[in-house]
C-alpha cells in the first residue's frame, strides 16, 4: 500500500518548528506518509498579493488532507502597506488564508476539544468548600460553525446605495441608525443557513453519542440575536427530539457560558455555537487546561473528505526570531493526532497521546508556559524546555 500524502502548510511565524516536530513525532510513531509543502501565509500576500494561492488550493483538492502551522493576519491598511510596490495599483485587498481555505473547501464542521492532562501545572484549579483546593477534570468537545456567521467575509465600510437601501427598509436600521451618514456606516452581516446549521448539530450530537458524553449544549444569545441564534436552539430542539432524545439539551448564552466554564467546567460535555461564539467559548476552555500551547483543532467537510487540523494559537511572530525555538508544540502534536483519527489511524493517534499524557504528568521536561516563565529568550538556559526538546521528551515515550 503506497503512503499516504499529507499537505503540509507552515504557514507563519512559529508554525514552521511546531509543524517540522509534530511531523518527527508522526514518523516516530510509525505513521507513514509523504509531506509535500504547501504555500500560504504573509510572505505570499506580500510578494504575490494571495497569501492563499491556487497552487495551494490544487494541492489541498487532490490529496485532501492538510497539516497547517500558523497564520498572522493585519488589519487591511497594514497589509496594503506591507504589500510588494509593483502590487499596490492592482487593488488587491487582504484576507485571511485560513477562512479562505475554510470557505473555499467548505469546511463547515470545526471541532476543538479540551481535555485535561494530568499532571499539567496549568491545569485550572478552583477554591472548594471548607476551604480545599479543587482541580476538576475538564473534558469538552467544542463544535464551531466554521463557514458562516459573522466570519462570512460579507461586511462594508460606507456601503454601497443598493445595500443602504435596503438597510434603510428595516425599522430598526432607519431607527437607530438612519441619521448616521452613510460615510460613516461600516456593517458586518451575521448569516447563518439551515443547512449547515444543522450539519453543525448533528455533527455535536452524533459527537455526544459516539463518545458518551451526557448533553450538547447550544452556547448562543438567542434572547438578543434573535433570528440567528434563536433558529439555531430551535432546530437543535428539533433535532434532539426526534434523533438524539437520551442525550440532554441545553442552552446557554455565551457570556454566561464565560462565567460558568470557570466556575463548573466538569459539568459540559459537547458544546456547539456559531463562527464567533465557538471561537469565543473554545479559547475560554483552552485557558483552563493549559492554554493555546495545548488547543488543537479539526476542520472538516463530510462530504468531500478533504480536512485541515492546525493548533488554535497565533504565528507569535515574536518567537520566530529567537535562536532556539521555546514554544510548546503539543497543541500541534495533538492536532496530528486528530487528523490520526479522522484517517482511522487512532491506533498511532493513541500511543501520541498516551506519550504526550505520560510527559505531562512527569513533569521533568517543561516549555517555558509549563514552568509559567516569561516567554523570553534565555528561558531555555533557565531550564525551560525548548520545542526540539520537548518533542524528543514525547518520541522517547513512544
Amino acid at each position: 500500500m503506497s503512503n499516504r500524502t499529507i499537505v503540509a502548510m507552515p504557514g507563519d511565524g512559529i508554525g514552521k518548528v511546531v509543524l517540522d516536530e509534530a511531523i518527527r513525532v508522526l514518523e516516530k510513531a510509525g505513521f507513514n506518509a509523504n509531506y509535500i509543502e504547501g504555500d500560504i501565509g504573509w510572505e505570499f500576500w506580500c510578494s504575490e498579493g494571495n497569501p492563499l494561492p491556487s497552487r495551494t488550493l490544487d494541492l489541498i483538492a487532490k490529496h485532501k488532507i492538510g497539516l497547517f502551522g500558523a497564520i498572522t493576519s493585519k488589519p487591511k491598511d497594514e497589509a496594503f502597506d506591507e504589500l510588494s510596490s509593483e502590487l499596490k495599483n492592482k487593488n488587491l485587498v487582504y484576507s485571511s488564508p485560513i477562512v479562505g481555505l475554510r470557505q473555499h473547501f467548505g469546511l463547515d464542521i470545526c471541532l476543538r476539544p479540551c481535555r485535561t492532562y494530568k499532571g499539567n501545572p496549568l491545569n485550572f484549579i478552583r477554591r472548594g468548600a471548607n476551604n480545599t483546593i479543587e482541580e476538576p477534570e475538564v473534558d469538552v468537545a467544542i463544535f464551531r460553525q466554521n463557514t458562516e456567521g459573522l466570519y462570512g467575509g460579507v461586511e462594508w465600510s460606507n456601503p454601497p446605495e443598493q445595500v443602504y437601501d435596503a438597510l434603510m427598509t428595516h425599522p430598526k436600521f432607519s431607527q437607530n441608525f438612519g441619521n448616521a451618514p452613510v460615510e460613516d456606516v461600516s456593517v458586518s452581516t451575521r448569516i447563518f443557513t439551515k443547512k449547515y446549521t444543522e450539519r453543525i448539530l448533528r455533527a455535536s450530537f452524533d459527537h455526544a453519542k459516539k463518545y458518551g458524553y451526557k448533553s450538547v449544549t447550544v452556547c448562543e444569545k438567542p434572547n438578543v440575536i434573535r433570528e440567528t441564534s434563536g433558529m439555531m436552539y430551535k432546530m437543535a430542539q428539533q433535532i434532539q427530539k426526534s434523533d438524539f432524545s437520551d442525550i440532554q439539551l441545553w442552552n446557554t448564552n455565551i457570556d454566561a457560558q464565560m462565567m460558568w466554564l470557570t466556575k463548573n467546567p466538569e459539568n459540559y460535555g459537547v458544546i456547539v455555537a456559531g463562527n464567533m461564539f465557538g471561537d469565543i467559548v473554545s479559547d475560554g476552555f483552552a485557558g483552563l487546561i493549559g492554554g493555546l500551547g495545548f488547543a488543537c483543532s479539526a476542520q472538516y467537510n463530510p462530504e468531500t473528505g478533504i480536512g485541515v487540523f492546525e493548533p488554535t494559537h497565533g504565528s507569535a511572530p515574536k518567537y520566530a526570531d529567537y535562536p532556539t525555538s521555546i514554544v510548546n508544540p503539543i497543541a500541534m502534536i495533538e492536532s496530528s493526532c486528530m487528523m490520526l483519527d479522522f484517517i482511522n489511524e487512532q491506533e498511532i493517534a493513541k500511543n501520541i497521546r498516551k506519550a504526550v499524557s505520560d510527559v505531562v504528568q512527569e513533569g521533568t521536561i517543561q516549555t517555558y508556559d509549563m514552568a509559567k516563565m516569561s516567554g523570553h529568550p534565555d528561558v531555555v538556559k533557565k531550564g525551560a524546555a525548548s520545542t526540539v526538546h520537548m518533542a524528543n521528551a514525547i518520541i522517547d515515550k513512544l
